[in-house]
């Protein structure tokens, strides 16, 4: 039974809910940028969406939207991940005890300050009572969420799942590690561009342009290791690693980081044509999520009409490391 890809949607630094990047980029030059809203009229009652902090207005905006655009009315399932939650509300929520101590405090900032509430927000606005699940684990939030949904549907414990990435940077975190030189690991290189991420996958059984075909997850791998679970990734598609024609690397203008992508591809793609997301899209925990939305998204247009498998791959600190592969139905 095949995992297919029915539709996706983001919220990010370039144009909300549409795929105008590919032909009308915004292009910024600021370390850290925030995310261009859309009309959350359109998804949410005002009154309710006051309540609301931007991470979960646009989690349900982008699910709503990639639900209609697919044959998928009720998902199985709804599964998140997320490397920082809801941070801008709990810091609302600190910063408010902190200032005017524990009397005064405004309970929504504190009940919408969880991780797991942009899953669980997402799952109400839907009326959706099946299974609901969040991933935070910094750098691989999204990918944990993703193999999660590829399990239900290999056990059979879902036809159809909802799987979003969703991250903020607020301005006193990115701040916090500026000061920690996140963001800009080696002198002399550009640096990485601080983002926010908010995409929506609908994933089901049913035959679709793209499919998802395999998600791996790696800590610390060898070369050797990282050479034997891309082989048995390929090799449950029925394919070899010859046969991927693209693959997408999460370069991000990190110099030190940069690196372990040009030696990944070095080794495995050196003759494969590359492409990244980072530039346009930004550096953020569940950036991934946006290079799976980008390969989707070229593989269903006919830009490239000879691609048929592509990997999108990334690694968060030369620890964790992730391949996911899509394939043109």
């Amino acid at each position: 039974m095949g995992v297919f890809i029915q539709s996706s949607a983001q919220i990010s630094i370039q144009e909300p809910l549409c795929n105008n990047y590919v032909t009308k980029p915004v292009l910024h030059d600021e370390p850290y940028v925030r995310a261009i809203e859309c009309d959350y009229k359109a998804f949410i009652d005002p009154i309710s969406a006051r309540r609301m902090g931007k991470i979960l207005k646009r989690a349900i905006a982008v699910s709503v939207t990639a639900l209609k655009a697919s044959n998928v009315t009720m998902p199985d399932a709804v599964i998140t991940g997320t490397g920082l939650g809801c941070i801008e509300n709990t810091e609302k929520f600190l910063s408010a005890m902190t200032m005017e101590g524990e009397e005064f405090l405004q309970p929504a900032f504190f009940i919408n300050s969880t991780h797991n509430t942009i899953s669980s927000q997402v799952a109400i606005y839907l009326k959706c009572h099946g299974y609901n699940n969040t991933y935070s684990h910094r750098g691989i939030s999204f990918e944990s969420a993703l193999m999660d949904a590829f399990m239900q549907f290999e056990t059979g414990s879902a036809a159809s799942a909802l799987v979003g990435g969703d991250d903020e940077m607020t301005p006193g975190y990115f701040a916090l590690l500026d000061k920690l030189n996140y963001w800009k690991k080696s002198a002399g290189g550009p640096g990485a561009m601080a983002g926010e991420t908010a995409v929506a996958f609908v994933l089901s059984n049913e035959v679709s342009p793209v499919e998802l075909s395999g998600v791996e997850i790696l800590f610390k791998p060898t070369a050797d290791e990282m050479n034997r679970r891309l082989t048995a990734m390929c090799e449950r598609r029925g394919i070899s690693i010859g046969d991927i024609d693209a693959i997408f690397v999460g370069r991000s203008g990190d110099v030190d980081g940069d690196r372990i992508y040009d030696a990944f591809c070095g080794k495995f793609f050196p003759d494969r044509e590359q492409f990244t997301w980072k530039k346009l899209f930004g550096e953020s925990f569940t950036s991934p999520a946006m290079g799976m939305y980008v390969a989707d998204e070229l593989l269903r247009s006919d830009r490239k009409p000879l691609l048929k498998h592509v990997l999108v791959y990334n690694h968060f600190q030369n620890k964790d490391h992730s391949l996911i592969l899509l394939s043109k139905c």
